[in-house]
């Protein structure tokens, strides 16, 4: 049996990052399963903004155009069994560097929305990581980052997420959490598992 192909992508910009830390256990938690782990350091990569163009949707189209680390993501995208998107709640919802590299999945279809090797995200299992200050995600706005992955990833065919959030503000100060990082290392596990 092949191990599962696990993308995990970062999507905080902060140094001992609470929803890195926890991504890492997620990834530990996969690991230990027997999975092929790779982590996606977003704010590290040249991503840029989908500029609406729709070249990618073109009849003869071969994906997006623009020129970026994107271009080496979309394969791995399309071989993920599993993909873990981790980011601390920011204004409400997850961080920017998120949402551009969700923006630049639109890369991933043809003409008239037909997927240029076969659907992209039917069937990947999703896991999701998010911390803030707040205790209740509806109070910090982290629902607001789970409703609208919970949206997009029910739309392309995966399966229902699996959800940790975890309460923490300094950086690093998630490590004291120890039924979160519990939580999250589980989450990876059974992810991988299925």
């Amino acid at each position: 049996m092949t191990a599962k192909k696990v993308l995990v992508a970062l999507g905080s910009p902060r140094r001992e990052a609470n929803s890195t830390i926890l991504a890492q256990r997620a990834a530990d938690g996969a690991r230990d399963a027997g999975a092929d782990v790779e982590l996606l350091d977003l704010p590290k990569m040249d991503i840029k903004a989908c500029d609406g163009c729709d070249a990618c949707h073109g009849r003869s189209s071969k994906g997006c155009i623009i020129r970026d680390d994107m271009q080496a993501l979309y394969p791995k995208l399309r071989q993920a069994d599993i993909i873990i998107m981790a980011s601390p709640v920011y204004w409400f919802t997850f961080t920017a560097q998120i949402k551009l590299f969700m923006d630049r999945w639109y890369g991933l279809w043809g003409a008239e929305g037909e997927p240029f090797e076969g659907v992209p995200f039917r069937d990947k299992r999703v896991g999701v990581i998010l911390t803030g200050e707040g205790r209740d995600p509806f109070e910090s706005g982290g629902i607001n980052a789970i409703r609208t992955l919970q949206d997009t990833f029910t739309y392309l065919g995966s399966p229902p997420i699996r959800v940790v959030y975890g309460s923490a503000g300094k950086a690093g100060e998630i490590r004291g959490n120890e039924e979160v990082m519990s939580r999250a290392y589980s989450m990876g596990k059974t992810l991988a598992e299925v």
